[in-house]
């Protein structure tokens, strides 16, 4: 193996290890509501659990990937890392004393997200540091079906981790096993990467303004849209206050991208309609993904009447089509371009989706073959999901200047 290929590795590893976390809380959430008081009539009072993660999450992403193009990837990675490991002993710890209650819980998962979305610019940015031209593509597919793959597993990765160590701490023992994780990829990523991954040149400034501006904005936005209570409501106490900070913050962000000599995004992106495409069809892709991600296994519960574990391994074909499709969609770019290979992952998934749309409550008795015919339809849409990966990330190039020449040569 290659160092490169050790390096790209390495980050994926780091960022596997985040992903998982974003939804490990899917089948860990009743055991940890327990632990921290709330009891199965005030479930709904969870909710902040899984939007604090995703909260830190958007914050992180446009401060710590411009931060990194001033001061060094790895520098950058360890702190993230350090991050995310602080927020999982909190989250550990959650319900052990009388004043780490819910409001710890969710402080936790909040840090943990901060440490968790800083890997993903720093990961992409990584495999643009170290590959160019074709290689580059593949290189970034790789690096986003390690994402997405940590992203779908993450539920039965928990299920299974706290099964297993029911005796250690359950739930608990998955949050405590990511600190030996973060300190692993983190060491091993400074220690084969110091000489091979460049240094930042000249005296980059970060507009931590801007950033600031842009992630406190996307954070309240996710505080204002949160469902409290779906149950009797669609929105909840917090959605104007919120809302209104989100729209404030967002507003400064654009004044000052219009006013910036350097903005944190470059103008060039902006005025592209191939970055206006690409980010409306990233929105609409990951819609869908979650749609899928929620919906089967309800309908393996509602309509084919399994078990809990049965229906979340209903997922299991979508899950491995995933990742392999990230890894042939970067391959594939490389050769045919991203339009079509992105073209060509919508217009498979949406074959499958179409399928899929038609079964009915007997469809896990049909085969073809031995393979039963929701099985297939599950891992040809994964597949598609994964196609779509690397060509819609281009941009991820070291520079703000690289970042805009990268998105109009990939979609040209």
């Amino acid at each position: 193996m290659s160092r490169r290929a050790l390096l790209l590795g390495l980050a994926g590893a780091g960022l596997f290890v985040a992903a998982l976390d974003a939804y490990v809380v899917v089948t860990l959430l009743p055991a940890m509501v327990g632990d921290v008081g709330l009891t199965i009539e005030r479930f709904e009072q969870a909710t902040p659990i899984v939007t604090g993660f995703l909260a830190g999450y958007v914050v992180a992403m446009p401060l710590l990937g411009a931060y990194s193009d001033a001061r060094g990837r790895i520098p950058v990675y360890g702190a993230c890392m350090a991050a995310f490991a602080l927020g999982s002993v909190i989250t550990a710890t959650a319900g052990l004393w009388g004043f780490a209650g819910l409001p710890w819980l969710v402080g936790g998962r909040f840090i943990q997200g901060l440490g968790g979305g800083g890997l993903v610019p720093l990961s992409l940015a990584l495999a643009a540091d170290l590959y160019r031209d074709r290689s580059r593509t593949l290189a970034l597919g790789s690096v986003a079906g390690l994402q997405e793959a940590g992203s779908v597993l993450g539920p039965l990765y928990g299920a299974t981790a706290a099964a297993a160590a029911a005796s250690a701490g359950g739930w608990r023992f998955v949050f405590w096993l990511n600190i030996p994780l973060a300190a692993l990829c983190a060491a091993a990523l400074f220690a084969a990467g110091r000489r091979e991954i460049p240094r930042p040149r000249g005296n980059s400034a970060v507009d931590w303004l801007s950033a600031v501006l842009l992630g406190g904005g996307l954070g309240a936005l996710v505080f204002a849209l949160y469902p409290d209570d779906p149950e009797h409501r669609a929105l909840n106490d917090l959605f104007l206050p919120a809302g209104l900070l989100a729209m404030l913050l967002l507003g400064g962000y654009g004044w000052r991208q219009v006013r910036q000599l350097e903005p944190l995004i470059p103008r060039e992106l902006l005025r592209s309609r191939a970055f206006a495409g690409s980010m409306a069809a990233n929105v609409l892709i990951g819609a869908a993904l979650i749609v899928t991600l929620v919906d089967v296994p309800i309908l393996g519960r509602l309509v084919f009447n399994l078990e809990a574990l049965d229906s979340g391994l209903l997922l299991t074909q979508f899950l491995i089509g995933v990742p392999v499709g990230a890894v042939a969609g970067g391959f594939l770019a490389g050769r045919v371009g991203n339009r079509i290979t992105a073209a060509l992952g919508m217009l498979v998934s949406a074959a499958a989706f179409l399928q899929m749309s038609t079964w009915s409550s007997n469809e896990l008795g049909i085969h073809i073959g031995t393979i039963r015919q929701a099985d297939i339809g599950l891992a040809i849409c994964g597949l598609g999901f994964g196609l779509v990966i690397a060509p819609s990330r281009p941009a991820s190039s070291p520079s703000r200047a690289a970042r805009a020449t990268a998105w109009r040569r990939a979609w040209s």
